[in-house]
Order: C-alpha cells, then sequence, then structure tokens
C-alpha cells in the first residue's frame, strides 16, 4: 500500500471550492521542488483547457478535465502514481463521473501513447514519470485501453496535457472557466451550484 493512500483528499463539494483550489494551484509544481515541468499547476491546467477548447469545442467536460487534471499533485504532493486518481476522487462529486473518470484516465493515455505513439515527445518530467506510472501499456493493455469507451477523449487529454506546458503562453484565466465548471457541474447534479 503506498503511503500517499491514506492522504485521499477530500470531495471537491462546490464550484466556489474548486475555483478556489484552482486558484490556489497559482505557483503549486508537479513536484515538491519544483524540478517538474516549467509552468505551475494553474498555468498548465489553463493550457491544457484552452488546448481542449480549440480541437473539442463541443465537449465542455472535455475540456473542464484538462483544467483540474492535475490537482492530484496539489491535494497529495509526491504521488506521481495516484495523482490522476486523486484528482479525480476529488472531483467526482462535483463533476460527475465522465469528467472524473477522464481525470484518471490522464495517466494510463500517456502509457498508451508512450506505447502506441513512435512519434510520441514527454517533457523530461513526463519520461521521468513513466516508470512510476507503470511504464509503457503492454499490447493486451493498449487493446483493452482502446475499447474502453472514453478512449478518444482520454487520448485528446493526454496530447493536450504535453502541448500545455508553454513557458509564457497567454490562455484565457481561471475566470474565463468559470460557466463551463459551472454548466458541467449543474448537468451533474441537477439543482446545485
Amino acid at each position: 500500500m503506498s503511503e500517499h493512500l491514506a492522504a485521499s483528499p477530500r470531495p471537491v463539494d462546490s464550484v466556489d471550492g474548486l475555483m478556489a483550489l484552482l486558484a490556489d494551484c497559482e505557483d503549486r509544481w508537479d513536484t515538491p521542488d519544483k524540478s517538474g515541468d516549467p509552468v505551475d499547476i494553474l498555468d498548465h491546467g489553463l493550457q491544457v483547457a484552452a488546448v481542449l477548447a480549440e480541437w473539442h469545442p463541443d465537449d465542455e467536460e472535455l475540456q473542464v478535465a484538462g483544467l483540474v487534471h492535475d490537482i492530484g499533485h496539489h491535494l497529495v504532493p509526491g504521488d506521481e502514481a495516484g495523482h490522476g486518481e486523486h484528482g479525480a476522487a476529488a472531483v467526482a462529486a462535483l463533476l460527475g463521473p465522465r469528467t472524473a473518470r477522464l481525470v484518471a484516465l490522464h495517466i494510463p493515455a500517456k502509457r498508451y501513447l508512450a506505447a502506441t505513439d513512435p512519434g510520441l515527445t514527454l517533457s523530461p518530467e513526463s519520461a521521468r514519470t513513466l516508470t512510476c506510472q507503470g511504464g509503457a501499456m503492454t499490447p493486451e493493455e493498449a487493446t483493452a485501453f482502446e475499447a474502453d469507451p472514453d478512449f478518444e477523449a482520454a487520448v485528446a487529454l493526454r496530447r493536450a496535457d504535453d502541448a500545455g506546458k508553454v513557458v509564457g503562453l497567454r490562455v484565457q484565466g481561471l475566470v474565463h472557466w468559470r460557466p463551463a465548471v459551472e454548466r458541467v457541474a449543474a448537468a451533474a447534479a441537477p439543482g446545485r451550484r
């Protein structure tokens, strides 16, 4: 059992709570010593969401999953293998099962692409963490992953993840994403805000 399993994050129960959590990701990094990716968790999430909005303008669940996909790094610092699951657990009740599942699947999607895309270029940090996340998928794992109903969206999220690490890239700020987060939360639990 991982030492990080005992540190499961509390579920986020409101849009206000999620927006505050995301804002708190400014100047928080994927590694506690800031040696990982070159942008903080908030900037990275904003970049990934912007890429997904361009690639998949009609899929707000996917865009919001991109926005929040790395909050697990902030919730349970240092758990490279489990950050997707921690983030998914934190947002599942608020954002619904598909959005949470996409957050969790961004790590298996990286493992899938490492096995199937010979042209894949990972950031140095993503390449370093691939081993602790299970390494490249086996052919059997890849075939099973391809059968997942969220396969294409998970791979899109992962490709956007790889693209969303640009220092100084100007994208819409967090306030821009609040309406999309509200819509996804409302669809997940009608009547709640």
